[in-house]
């Protein structure tokens, strides 16, 4: 992404539109502000002040979400005192974590959660984007894109109560249809073995639509000629989609898969809350929900910043180590 916006820069500046040298500077006329070393910042901001405007509540969320807490890493190698200065004790915190059971069964959870959305869920919004764009019927594709954009604006509690209901027991529609079709009734949201496949389902139904719109961006973006030229040597849709479609979308599939492996250790927590209970906490409980009972229930600070600083370090590990991969073997990355 960073290469291609570099591409793009030196497209502009070279087509003439901004030029560097010459008397002109940003807008490209003769009155315009000079590109200097001291005043090139100020006019960017002057010319670009709407756009860093709308960027500004995105960046300061970030940045007192994401930033500062990284000064406060350091209690995962302290003692947490009530009244100040903590105590330095290195790597204690983290012997306390690797020797407690709780902690591997969290992981295990974590990985198999993790890497069954991995599996399930992460091909799914392609597939949509693929078909969308075999939809030909302007009016079918805009009805289609409605209504599967929908459930990503629904927050977790109201998706959990929807499928609560649906997968009730009693009066739930899909154990009313077993019934029906001569089956049992199944508690799916008590069976530890269909629990997680109800994270799985549930997470399917939120997010394909909505992830599916970066791919139709990077399918809208391929040179129709190339459908032309696959046309005209007697490719059929398949064969299009195949040879043409897909290969010019590898770089976007590689690069949202590395991001993915970034948020790995993460399983989403919102959706986990809202779906476990007392009888599935086993089977669903991850690092996250391990770190916030540590933090929030237990005060145990240190010990979940610990937790918390293991998941980051490993996220970090897998995104630099997909990446290299993704290089070896398609060519393309996130940098």
């Amino acid at each position: 992404m960073v290469a291609k916006d570099g591409q793009k820069i030196s497209a502009v500046l070279s087509d003439g539109n901004v030029p560097v040298s010459g008397g002109h500077g940003i807008g490209g006329g003769s009155g315009s502000i000079p590109l200097t070393s001291s005043g090139t910042f100020r006019a960017a901001v002057r010319q670009w002040w709407p756009y860093y405007a709308m960027m500004a509540p995105g960046l300061l969320f970030f940045f007192i979400w994401h930033y500062v807490p990284i000064w406060e890493a350091k209690m995962a190698f302290e003692q947490v005192r009530i009244i100040p200065p903590n105590i330095w004790v290195g790597l204690k915190n983290f012997q306390q974590l690797f020797s407690s059971p709780i902690f591997y069964s969290v992981l295990a959870n974590t990985l198999i959660i993790s890497g069954m959305k991995i599996l399930f869920v992460f091909p799914v919004p392609i597939i949509v984007a693929l078909l969308l764009n075999e939809v030909r019927s302007g009016k079918l594709r805009g009805f289609v894109q409605s209504a599967i954009y929908l459930p990503h604006f629904l927050s977790w509690v109201v998706i959990a109560g929807v499928f609560i209901a649906l997968l009730s027991p009693t009066d739930g529609a899909v154990n009313q249809i077993q019934q029906s079709m001569g089956f049992g009734t199944t508690n799916y949201m008590t069976n530890t073995g269909s629990i997680r496949w109800v994270l799985v389902i549930s997470e399917i139904w939120r997010s394909a639509g909505w992830d599916s719109l970066l791919y139709l961006a990077a399918i809208f973006a391929i040179d129709p000629q190339l459908y032309e030229a696959a046309e005209m040597d007697g490719a059929n849709r398949w064969q299009k989609i195949w040879h043409v479609t897909i290969p010019g979308i590898v770089p976007t599939i590689a690069t949202l898969f590395i991001l993915n492996m970034g948020m790995f250790l993460s399983a989403d927590l919102n959706q986990i809350i809202n779906f476990q209970n007392d009888v599935n906490a086993s089977t669903i409980d991850i690092l996250d929900t391990y770190v916030y009972r540590m933090g929030l229930s237990t005060g145990e600070y240190a010990l979940a910043t610990a937790a918390g600083l293991f998941k980051a370090v490993i996220g970090m590990i897998l995104v630099v180590t997909s990446h290299l991969v993704s290089k070896r073997l398609t060519g393309k990355g996130v940098w």
